[in-house]
C-alpha cells in the first residue's frame, strides 16, 4: 500500500512539472524554421523597410501580385476578414505585408491603390527584380512569369501561404492558401496572446 501511494505521489509530482502545454494552431506551426530572418524593400509610400521596421508587431508576409486573377484577391480579403474578427486592440498590432513579385508592372503607385483597398493598414512591398528574388529566396518563395495562350498580358504563377512572425521578427507559423479567415483570426490572436 505505501509503495502504491508513493506511487502516485511521484505521478502527481510529474505531472505539474510539464509547464503550460504549447498554443494550437490551425496554420503549421513552424517555430525554430532557419529561414524568413530578413527582408528589404520599399514599402508603396516609398519608405525602405525592413523586418526590423515592424518589432513589436506580429507581421504576415505574403507575396504576389496586384494582377493575379485569384489567389491574390482572395489571400488580402481573407486577412481583412481576419483584422475584422480580432479584437480591436490586437488587430492593431497585426501589420500585413504584400510583397509583389512582378516588380515591373507593380509600382508604388499601384501597390498604393491596391494593397489599402482591402485594408487601410496593410503594406505594399516592392523592390528591383533582384530585391525581390532575395526576399523570395529567403522566405523560400517561388515564382515564375508565364504567357497562358490566348492571353493579352503575362501571369506570374507564385507560392500562395503566407508566413507569420512573431513581436521579436521571428518566423513562427505557416498559413496555406485559403485558411479560413476565423482560422487565421484565431492564429493570431494565439500569438499574440502568448505576448510573442
Amino acid at each position: 500500500m505505501a509503495r502504491a501511494l508513493r506511487a502516485l505521489f511521484l505521478l502527481f509530482l510529474l505531472a505539474g512539472c510539464g509547464g503550460s502545454p504549447a498554443p494550437e494552431y490551425k496554420g503549421s506551426d513552424i517555430t525554430g524554421a532557419d529561414f524568413g530572418n530578413r527582408l528589404a524593400l520599399t514599402d508603396h509610400n516609398g519608405r525602405s523597410v525592413s523586418l526590423d521596421s515592424f518589432r513589436g508587431r506580429l507581421v504576415v508576409v505574403f507575396f504576389g501580385y496586384t494582377h493575379c486573377p485569384d489567389v491574390c484577391p482572395t489571400t488580402l480579403s481573407d486577412m481583412a476578414q481576419a483584422m475584422k474578427l480580432m479584437a480591436p486592440d490586437l488587430a492593431a498590432k497585426v501589420q500585413v505585408l504584400f510583397v509583389s513579385v512582378d516588380p515591373e508592372r507593380d509600382t508604388s503607385e499601384t501597390l498604393k491603390a491596391y494593397v489599402p483597398y482591402f485594408h487601410p493598414d496593410f503594406l505594399g512591398l516592392r523592390g528591383s527584380a533582384e530585391e525581390v528574388a532575395a526576399a523570395a529566396k529567403e522566405f523560400r518563395v517561388v515564382y515564375r512569369k508565364h504567357m497562358a495562350p490566348g492571353a493579352t498580358g503575362y501571369l506570374v504563377d507564385h507560392s500562395a501561404g503566407s508566413y507569420v512572425l512573431d513581436r521579436a521578427g521571428r518566423l513562427r507559423l505557416y498559413l496555406p492558401y485559403a485558411h479560413p479567415p476565423a482560422a487565421i483570426a484565431h492564429d493570431l490572436t494565439t500569438l499574440a496572446a502568448a505576448g510573442e
